[in-house]
């Protein structure tokens, strides 16, 4: 059987995500999410996306990582929403549901802007911060963000005993000017540097807020610029997070579900 797909980025993070509201993927394992997304051997992507039809709700996502594992994408999220509006699910608002629950998204001059949950716990650590944007992330503030090696470093640190069992994306993060930031992250799930994460520069920008920077707060990645929206209540609770940036649609194919077969 073969199945229609797509591939999006925002802002460098790319991602793979099938329109499946006539339930025609049926189950598949982790070990069929890492064969798509690998870059020699499949299509190529940091992430899997699963639109699906769920009652109360717009759309449902089901996203994973290039591993196969589960957690909220603020960039996947953004390109989702622009998908949805594509395939006429929505129009310039969304309502769905994702790995950490319900999120709202709006579609505003050519941007996707999507609604994160409060954050309550901001950890600090010896050399960075710890707290979870719908997926749990490391700050720490670099004087050198280019010439870092963010793979070796990055590596090093997700792999270290505070955060070994459950992960963590790494965030490399330089102040450029008031409200402007340049980050670098490695992304469990990935393994590897992205060009971006949504997640992670929302993390980057909470952390700013603890700096004394007032919202909105822009982040600039490899891949392109986001920027990050909240309500700070104190230093330990922010609402109203906003994570908004382009989404692009790069190409549409096709995948033979039977080249695959032995994924399922």
């Amino acid at each position: 059987m073969r199945l229609a797909l797509c591939k999006y980025q925002g802002t460098g993070n790319d991602f793979i995500i099938i329109d499946d509201r006539q339930q025609k993927l049926g189950n598949y394992s982790n070990e069929f999410v890492q064969k798509l997304c690998d870059r020699r051997l499949g299509i190529g992507a940091d992430g899997f996306i699963v639109l699906r039809d769920h009652a109360g709700h717009d759309f449902e996502m089901i996203y994973h990582n290039a591993d196969g594992s589960q957690s909220l994408c603020g960039n996947g999220s953004r390109c989702a929403v622009h998908l949805a509006k594509q395939l006429g699910i929505i129009d310039e608002e969304a309502h769905f549901l994702t790995t950490d629950g319900a999120h709202r998204a709006f579609i505003q001059e050519g941007l996707v802007r999507v609604q994160l949950g409060d954050v309550k716990e901001i950890q600090t650590l010896p050399e960075g911060y710890w707290l979870n944007t719908g997926s749990p992330q490391y700050v720490t503030w670099v004087t050198d963000l280019a010439g870092l090696e963010v793979e070796q470093v990055g590596r090093q640190i997700r792999n270290s005993s505070p955060f070994q069992k459950d992960g963590v994306n790494v965030n490399f993060v330089q102040r450029q000017e008031e409200g402007v930031l340049a980050m670098r992250t490695y992304e469990r799930g990935v393994e590897a540097e992205t060009f971006s994460c949504g997640t992670g520069a929302t993390a980057a920008a909470l952390v700013a807020a603890l700096k004394g920077d007032a919202s909105p707060i822009t982040i600039n990645t490899q891949g392109g610029t986001l920027q990050v929206s909240f309500t700070k209540k104190n230093e330990q609770h922010f609402q109203d997070i906003y994570l908004t940036g382009p989404a692009k649609q790069v190409f549409q194919g096709k995948i033979d579900l039977s080249s695959l077969a032995n994924a399922f």
